[in-house]
């Protein structure tokens, strides 16, 4: 796995702890949680392009 592919499964797991540690807030930030959930989208689709076009399977 090339280490692009590993930076981005990297971003892509700190997005989604960053988020769920926004929605245990008392008073979550949900503009924020909004934007994270867009980031880590992207980051997804960027993930299963280079997937794609690399013949790998594996998507988040």
């Amino acid at each position: 796995m090339s280490k692009h592919i590993h930076y981005l499964w990297r971003e892509h797991a700190r997005l989604e702890a960053e988020i769920d540690r926004e929605a245990r807030q008392r008073v979550p930030d949900e503009v924020l949680i909004a934007r994270l959930k867009k980031l880590k989208l992207a980051v997804k689709d960027q993930i299963a392009a280079w997937s794609s076009e690399t013949g790998g399977s594996r998507v988040a």
